[in-house]
């Protein structure tokens, strides 16, 4: 999965259904049993946490309007993060040199987040 490069690896992956939380529990559908409690992503060395919303009367939906961008330092490092990460996802826009990057490439992985990977440069 995630686990190659830049330490990039999920740390944790729970659903609501494990978590078995006695708050959430009895509110829950069926079908949220499977929903994302707590989820931790390390990578280049940082923990990004993120978790599915079951409170109140929010309906789950995908949202490709946000996305987390992650800079990397080299291109290579953007396209070894990219091979680890396409697996089941959906390009947006392909990797490539743009004006403010030597490589940028966006897509939704399998879990249905919007990534923006990239150089924060145009030299490497």
């Amino acid at each position: 999965m995630y686990e190659k490069a830049f330490n990039g690896k999920i740390s944790c992956l729970i659903t609501y259904g494990e978590a078995n939380d006695p708050e959430y529990t009895p509110l829950l559908k069926e079908d949220q049993k499977d929903y994302i409690y707590h989820s931790e992503l390390v990578l280049g060395g940082q923990r990004i946490i993120m978790s599915d919303l079951v409170e109140g009367d929010i309906e789950f939906q995908i949202c490709y309007s946000n996305f987390l961008t992650v800079m990397f330092d080299t291109k290579e490092e953007v396209q070894q993060a990219y091979e680890i990460m396409k697996e089941g996802s959906k390009t947006i826009y392909q990797m490539e040199a743009t004006p403010y990057s030597s490589c940028r490439v966006v897509f939704i992985d399998k879990f249905g987040i919007r990534w923006g990977i990239m150089t924060e440069q145009t030299e490497r």
